[in-house]
Order: C-alpha cells, then structure tokens, then sequence
C-alpha cells in the first residue's frame, strides 16, 4: 500500500474508507473495486476484468466509468472535507483499447480543485500498462 495516510487528516486508507457514510458502497463492493493509494495529489485502485465485462467478453466502458466516477469522487471528498461533499455532475469516457483479463489501474489526478467545483482525469491501464480509458469528471462541492 503506498501512501497509507492521508497527508492532511491522518486517515488511512481503511479508516477513511470506514467513515464513508455506506464504505465503498454497494456497486464497488460487486464490482470489486480495490483502493491501492490515497492522497490529496492522486488516488489509485484496481478492478478485475472478470465479471464486469460485456457479451463479447471485453471489460464493460460502464465499468471503467465507474471506477473512474468512484476515484474521482474519492479525490474530491478529500478536496472538500470536512465543510463539502461531493457530488458528481459530469462525468465522460474515451475507450482506447479493450481489456479482456487480469486487472485494470485507474490513477486519478486532480484537474481543477476549487471552492465549488473539483475535475480529475482519471488514467485506466491494463496489467501492461496500456491505456484503456481515459475519463475526465467534474463535481459540485455542496456544503454539508
């Protein structure tokens, strides 16, 4: 685990994911999504291919938007907290290439960080590290 406290709170990973109001959620849960570093300048985690893929057996796009929605909202909590929360108001994907096994990285860096708006571009890889997606989200910080 890299990076295992959050620089301005002290948090861990585990810990920050315990005071999340429902953890990682539901959808992350199925999804296996798996937070690998947290910090105010990046967050990382991974997702495996295998039961979150289309028809054809490719890694769903839906997947990857969510966890590329998933990082970046992480990011912007960080970014908002303790006074704002975050919630997604726009969110879009390019897909590169397919992904049809192992595990996909998705890295979110920080675009824009702002009183009432956060942006990330969030970088999905495969295990070679070949682009898979690249997603940009935006969210409004609302007071809690």
């Amino acid at each position: 685990m890299t990076n295992p406290k959050l620089p301005e709170t002290d948090l861990s990973i585990e810990d920050f994911i315990a005071v999340m109001p429902q953890g990682m959620g539901a959808l992350n849960e199925k999804m296996g999504v798996r937070i690998t570093e947290i910090s105010t300048d990046r967050i990382v985690a991974t997702m495996p291919v295998e039961g979150n893929t289309q028809p054809y057996g490719l890694l769903h796009g839906g997947a990857s938007v969510v966890l590329a929605e998933t990082l970046g909202s992480i990011g912007s909590a960080i970014h908002a907290a303790p006074d704002k929360i975050p919630v997604g108001v726009d969110i879009n994907a390019t897909h590169h290439r397919s992904a049809t096994e192992g595990t996909v990285t998705g890295t979110a860096t920080p675009i824009h960080l702002g009183r009432s708006m956060a942006a990330f571009e969030v970088v999905i890889t495969d295990e070679a590290g070949r682009r898979v997606c690249t997603s940009r989200i935006t969210c409004a910080l609302l007071t809690r």
